[in-house]
């Protein structure tokens, strides 16, 4: 049901206080020592805290029992919720048994009736007995999860993925564990809430199950910001409304406008009930066999990257928990994050950031790889399961597409099955069923990915991209594959600061290594992947670097995925483009090490966040290579309100001599896009593109820059590089200087020469944007952001690719 934020007569006590755990021989009963024991929480959590258990340490916990006990107090009727318990588990009162449950993924209320003191007592089964003991077989085997019998058990492929994940056992109350009592005349036992966008008026209906144990039902009201309409008893335990809201300020994606939130309310005599906040939007997936996301009537193109978790250890649900790591998201310019179906349904408060900041869910319901059974009471689980999720979730205009699962058409149909058994009555029907009935407003997808010829196949419905990163496609492939949309894309081990993982030495020392992405049983890594661009777009032997001057290989490698990242979005964000979205695999790193992630584990941007940020911009500028058709540039506007910018071309040889500058005022409609060929900008040919080979290149980069018309504030910048990434190193004469501001302390960057790939490197600072490119003659400034609370004044250094020397600063104390 809508989440019922708070009841008149509710009473809602969480049971987070005095825990303790202890983990016994399968079958046994406690007899040793108790832990204490955080709740909502892991059984990993706990034992971290207690010094117990380090990261990458096995923990064969799932060959164990783990006992929890808490003491409970309470008089009369009341109901026990357990939102979420990992996974097989049962519940004891005061020697009872209350509740069995083999799901992490369902919740549960339990009427009880408490008269003083109880004890309570959770037990989670060891759960590689229950594995097993399943039985039946799969269509086709898995290598990239294990074992085979999770195919049966409803629990998270966190911590059973080898090839880039930690064995870490989800085991435990992951959810809060809560006391309801009801002392009031109103009893709300289910809310159905709608919000939708009608041409320009929001519409939103309320239909409460409800009892009330006074004389006469009273009159009710349904409230949204200052509009009001009446509930009315429709037939018993049944209230019903709708409200129209004439010329409503609708929900945006942040990058398009303003995610405005409505607070509901709903009053029955004198009680209240809080039913949260909600938006109105209209969302719709385009006709055709390609897929495209319509919000509100215009055609978004979905730009993110796909979710882990916080924590992989505690799986945590707060919002303290959630919000660095969606601001983050928000701050490069993601506009969608989709939860896998290898990790875990996330908390109400993900969403209410996601719907607070205007980011798009791409939600996968819990599934992925295997053949899942195909019994009644499998599927009769999967229902309960989905219904929960969409029930709690069916208020939030974020929530953007649902999907069924991850990769199962892909496993039979790249394991060679005849196409008649690609498919499966768990996602063709089932969840199909239960997303039409709880948010009959969000598009549903069977699989990601599907569609097309081959579930896998580029140009038709979802795709995992991976022609450009495992597969070593050139960077051309990006056009040539004609991609529709990417649910997946561009998985590169992304190298993260020196500082991510102390006293292992990079790349090839066998810890490092042992946290390196890889497919299971396959002879390469993610790393092999990265050397492959690092070998073509910079022109360098990756193992003779790494031999001769390790530092700089280690400076490249982290530059190459970003820059790898930036190309491909600028091709699928062009003027002309087939493709309507691109989310990377991943967004954040599940422990220290070259993972997959943008962000590093500890939640620091790595270099291919930066460039995400440069690419994922909504008013942009970017430059194609067309051939003998010469440059294109293409012109961006996502923005609810027109700019007026002017545009400007430069030439540079060697960096620092221009042999072309043209300008012109240009204006950028709201929600636009145009491209311009760069040949109509000066008033004379040249060969921008080095298509004609006439001679030498008379230029080594060209610079398409948009500034404010009026401030001459810069807006965006774009770079080609006619002889592709290869560098020379020279003195670019980067100067670098820190003041102190009211917010804290900046940088200012400037260039004699164009500096590529400008980082920082300080133990107290980083800077908010880096990794970027600093043409000559103008100024930069940096945020500068403290690492740590013991960071006094910043000191340290600034280094460019091409760059012979790093240059050094310190700030004044």
């Amino acid at each position: 049901m809508a989440r019922l934020h708070a009841v008149t007569g509710r009473s809602v006590t969480p049971l987070s206080a005095g825990w303790e755990l202890c983990v016994t021989e399968p079958g046994e009963t406690p007899a040793g020592d108790w832990l204490p024991a955080p709740v909502p929480g892991t059984v990993a959590q706990a034992l971290r805290a207690a010094g117990l258990y380090r990261l990458g340490d096995p923990l064969p916990l799932h060959d164990r029992d783990v006992w929890y006990r808490v003491t409970l107090t309470g008089d009369g009727p009341c109901t026990l919720r357990f939102h979420g318990l990992a996974t097989v588990a049962e519940v004891w009162l005061d020697g009872k048994r209350i509740l069995s449950s083999a799901s992490m993924f369902q919740s549960h209320d339990v009427p009880v009736t408490l008269r003083g003191t109880h004890a309570l007592r959770i037990v989670f089964r060891a759960l590689n007995p229950v594995l097993k003991a399943q039985k039946g077989r799969g269509r086709w085997p898995v290598r990239l999860a294990g074992p085979a019998g999770l195919r049966a058990v409803r629990t998270t492929l966190l911590g059973h993925m080898p090839g880039w994940c930690p064995p870490v056992p989800a085991v435990g109350p992951w959810r809060p564990v809560e006391l309801i009592t009801e002392t009031g005349p109103l009893r709300v036992h289910t809310a159905v809430l709608r919000a939708t966008l009608d041409g320009r008026d929001g519409r939103l209906s309320l239909a409460l199950a409800a009892d009330w144990s006074g004389s006469a039902p009273p009159p009710g009201w349904l409230e949204v910001g200052e509009a009001r309409a009446p509930l009315r008893w429709t037939g018993t335990g049944e209230l019903r409304g709708d409200v129209r809201l004439p010329e409503v300020a609708p929900w945006w994606l942040h990058s398009h406008g303003s995610p405005t939130l409505h607070t509901v309310r709903a009053v029955v005599g004198d009680a209240r009930i809080d039913l949260g906040r909600t938006g109105f939007r209209r969302i719709e997936r385009e006709p055709g066999d390609g897929f495209a996301l319509r919000i509100n009537g215009e055609r978004i193109f979905c730009r993110g990257a796909c979710w882990s978790s916080p924590d992989i250890v505690a799986l945590p649900g707060t919002r303290d928990a959630y919000a660095p790591w969606l601001d983050l998201a928000r701050q490069a310019g993601m506009t969608m994050l989709r939860v896998p179906g290898i990790a875990a349904y996330e908390a109400d408060a993900f969403f209410d950031l996601c719907d607070e900041m205007g980011i798009l869910v791409w939600q996968d319901f819990m599934f992925a790889n295997f053949d899942y059974p195909a019994d009644e009471p499998f599927l009769d689980g999967a229902r309960r399961e989905a219904a929960q999720f969409l029930d709690r979730v069916q208020a939030s205009p974020s929530l953007a597409v649902l999907c069924g699962g991850s990769e199962a058409e892909q496993q039979a149909a790249m394991l060679g099955l005849p196409r008649e058994r690609w498919t499966q009555p768990l996602f063709d029907t089932v969840l199909r069923d239960e997303a039409e009935r709880g948010r009959p407003d969000v598009p549903y997808v069977a699989n990601s990915p599907t569609g097309g010829p081959l579930p896998f196949a580029a140009d038709a419905g979802v795709t995992h991209y991976y022609g450009v990163g495992a597969y070593l496609r050139p960077l051309e492939d990006a056009r040539r594959a004609n991609v529709r949309f990417a649910s997946e894309c561009l998985a590169f081990a992304n190298m993260p600061g020196a500082e991510a993982l102390p006293g292992v030495p990079a790349v090839h020392d066998p810890r490092w290594k042992a946290r390196v992405p890889r497919d299971p049983g396959a002879p390469w890594d993610f790393e092999d992947v990265r050397d492959h661009y690092l070998r073509g777009l910079y022109g360098v032997d990756p193992m003779l670097l790494r031999y001769e001057d390790p530092d700089r290989y280690a400076r490249l490698s982290r530059a190459v995925t970003g820059e790898v990242m930036e190309a491909v979005f600028a091709e699928w964000r062009r003027v002309g483009s087939s493709c309507a979205g691109g989310l990377v695999w991943m967004f954040q790193d599940v422990w220290p090490g070259a993972g997959w992630g943008v962000v590093d584990s500890a939640g620091v941007p790595k270099a291919a966040w930066h460039a995400l940020r440069c690419a994922f911009r909504p008013v942009q500028v970017l430059l194609s290579d067309e051939g003998v058709n010469g440059l294109a540039i293409h012109l961006l506007n996502e923005t609810a309100e027109p700019v007026e910018a002017v545009l400007t071309l430069t030439a540079l040889r060697r960096g620092a001599v221009p042999v072309l500058r043209a300008e012109r005022t240009v204006t950028l409609p709201p929600r636009s896009a145009q491209v311009i060929p760069a040949a109509s900008l000066p008033d004379r040919f040249v060969d921008l593109t080095g298509a004609y080979r006439f001679g030498p290149p008379a230029h080594d980069v060209v610079v398409a820059a948009l500034s404010d018309a009026r401030t001459g504030a810069a807006v965006a910048e774009a770079f080609y590089f006619p002889q592709g990434g290869r560098m020379e190193r020279t003195d670019v004469g980067l100067d670098a200087r820190v003041e102190r501001t009211a917010e804290g302390w900046a940088m200012i960057l400037s260039s004699r020469r164009l500096a590529r790939s400008v980082h920082i490197e300080d133990d107290g600072y980083r800077g908010e944007e880096e990794w970027f490119h600093l043409p000559p003659g103008m100024e930069r400034r940096v945020r500068l952001i403290r690492r740590h609370s013991a960071a006094a004044v910043p000191d340290g250094e600034v280094h460019a690719l091409n760059g012979l020397d790093p240059t050094r600063y310190r700030g004044a104390a």
